[in-house]
């Protein structure tokens, strides 16, 4: 079984090279966004910086500029697919974050009504008689 971690064979990566399609709604020199391809709301959408960071733990001041424009344009993007009155950015890092493609990537949701609970409600260090 491959590594996902290796650039080559990142899905992200090959997103970005063209190797594999999608459906963009933006791109620059330094980030792309496109819809996901299972969404989890009307607007979903994944922002990845172009060049290849697997998680948080590896990004250093060389991908500061392209993960500040991933967030910088989270709004307008979020907006101009129709998230007007709010929306979520989530980036899941590591086993515990439940990151699924290793090739950070920033979630982008929203729609027409209220968004469900971010976590299941659950308190860290509660107990049952709380």
């Amino acid at each position: 079984m491959s590594d996902p971690r290796i650039t080559a064979e990142c899905i992200f990566c090959k997103i970005a090279r063209g190797e594999i399609p999608a459906k963009k709604v933006h791109e620059d020199d330094l980030v792309l966004a496109f819809h996901d391809v299972r969404p989890q709301a009307p607007v979903h959408l994944l922002v990845i910086p172009k060049q290849h960071v697997a998680t948080l733990y590896d990004a250093g001041e060389a991908h500061e500029k392209a993960l500040g424009r991933m967030l910088a344009l989270a709004g307008a993007l979020a907006s101009k697919e129709g998230a007007t009155d709010g929306f979520r950015t989530i980036i899941n890092n590591g086993r515990v974050g439940n990151q699924e493609v290793y090739h950070v990537h920033m979630h982008v949701l929203g729609g027409p009504d209220p968004l469900g609970p971010m976590l299941s409600g659950r308190r860290f260090g509660a107990t049952r008689s709380e």
